[in-house]
């Protein structure tokens, strides 16, 4: 379900048997997909017809490289990977969602990583489909045969939001990272809190129950998966992403203080078999190899985490009904340059964000969802001092909308990010409309939120 660190590091290791042999075949350009076949393994690793194998007596092993004959990552600009758990089930074969996001990031000249977890629930706008949950611009990627697929609209979703470049991508499923834990041994978890889920779902749409006791456990491939992925503690989502991080450096662990690699080496023909049919990465694995190196050498102490936990997200309730987490965003912004020093794409500043939004030259309309006499003048008046350009002020179909919305009838990206901002609309009261009754491009029906906010905003003034 989830790929990071420690299990980037087995998946490597695991590779290096089979570097020489498959080195033209997994040696692609990086927005290529990795995805070998059985035949296509064999076929690199076994002699070809041309070249008549020599008889078994004089069979020689297949080479075998060790790790410490190859060099680590050489390069010195921070290296950020995308991973990506999937929730596919029941052996399903359609499009399916991406279950975990974490953006690992690596910075080879201070030798430190990070961890950065992002809630699948979070609220953000994935290029080209609109506002949503992140964890469905891996399904649109898919169903909408998006260039790239699943992982590289969710890069591009990531990109977007941070504001920081994704370099690759890795996803795994529920499977591989079973086999991944149980080839190792399994993994040590000093549980926090007791945790009983009655209701954890199964593979196949059902449930499993799941439970586990508070201190340290030692957990094989079924129990890690479970622990990493229920949601049944006060937190939720965010507590899970804090549960995924202490897996992965669980296996980090286990990899390196026990000395697995040779292990790892001498059963690579597993672990390729098994990632081979569940791994889908655009790092080529020459460079894999080398960054499994990499991160051996960075000391634990110099891996850090972090996860948008309610500090940097709030709770909201779709107008459809759907639970998702909104980004404070300044927070946010705060974080990520702490996390992302040197290549953070620093998002528009207010006063940038508005001269953008005087150049679209969007219409806007104002219309009153309230019983509060005089609002929509009011409101033009405030919008027209920011630049605004209000074409047309009116009454709502109803005086009892609670919550502002926006509807935006055409592409005005920095118009409506602008009103989101300065009204502070949640942005999942932003929809886009087909035609406009009027003569606008975006409608704002203004509800009982912006009448309290504006009435504050008057007093302070």
């Amino acid at each position: 379900m989830i790929l990071a660190l420690g299990l980037l590091i087995t998946f490597l290791a695991g590779a290096v048997w089979l570097f020489n042999s498959v080195r033209d075949i997994a040696s692609v350009s990086s927005n290529e997909i990795v995805e070998f076949t059985p035949g296509e393994v064999e076929s690199a690793a076994q002699p070809s017809d041309q070249n008549p194998a020599p008889d078994e007596e004089q069979d020689e092993p297949l080479p075998i490289i060790i790790a410490d004959e190859l060099e680590p990552w050489s390069g010195t600009e921070r290296i950020n990977i995308l991973l990506l758990g999937t929730d596919r089930r029941c052996e399903e074969t359609g499009p399916n969602h991406s279950d975990t996001l974490i953006l690992a990031t690596i910075d080879p000249k201070r030798m430190t990583a990070t961890l950065f977890s992002l809630p699948r629930d979070l609220w953000v706008e994935i290029p080209g489909f609109g506002v949503d949950r992140i964890n469905q611009a891996y399904y649109f990627g898919q169903i909408y045969e998006y260039p790239g697929g699943g992982p590289a609209l969710a890069s591009e979703t990531v990109e977007s939001f941070l504001g920081v470049p994704v370099d690759y991508f890795v996803t795994v499923d529920f499977q591989s990272f079973e086999d991944a834990v149980n080839l190792i041994g399994g993994i040590v978890i000093d549980v926090p809190e007791s945790i009983d889920d009655p209701d954890y779902p199964d593979n196949c749409y059902g449930y499993e129950p799941f439970s586990i006791e508070a201190g340290k456990q030692r957990l094989d491939g079924a129990a890690a998966l479970k622990y990493a992925r229920t949601r049944a503690t006060l937190g939720g989502d965010v507590d899970r992403a804090g549960r995924q991080q202490a897996v992965l450096m669980a296996v980090r662990d286990q990899v390196l203080n026990l000395n697995q690699l040779p292990k790892l080496i001498a059963q690579a023909p597993t672990l390729w078999r098994t990632f081979q049919e569940n791994v889908k990465t655009n790092l080529p694995l020459d460079d894999a190899l080398e960054i499994a190196l990499l991160i051996q050498d960075i000391e634990a102490e110099n891996i850090n985490t972090a996860v948008l936990d309610y500090d940097y997200v709030y709770i909201e309730t779709t107008p459809d009904g759907r639970q998702v987490l909104v980004p404070r965003r300044d927070k946010i912004r705060v974080l990520r340059d702490e996390i992302f020093p040197v290549e953070a794409v620093p998002t528009p500043v207010f006063e940038d964000l508005q001269q953008m939004m005087v150049g679209e030259k969007a219409r806007v309309a104002i219309h009153n969802g309230t019983a509060v006499f005089g609002l929509a003048a009011d409101t033009q008046t405030y919008l027209q001092n920011l630049g605004v350009d209000i074409s047309e002020i009116g009454n709502a179909d109803s005086a009892t909308y609670e919550r502002t919305q926006i509807i935006d009838y055409g592409a005005h990206p920095q118009t409506t990010r602008f009103l989101i901002q300065e009204m502070q609309v949640p942005p999942m009261n932003l929809s886009e409309g087909e035609k406009a009754q009027g003569a606008y491009d975006i409608l704002v029906i203004i509800g009982n939120d912006w009448a309290t906010q504006l009435s504050s905003d008057s007093s302070e003034a």
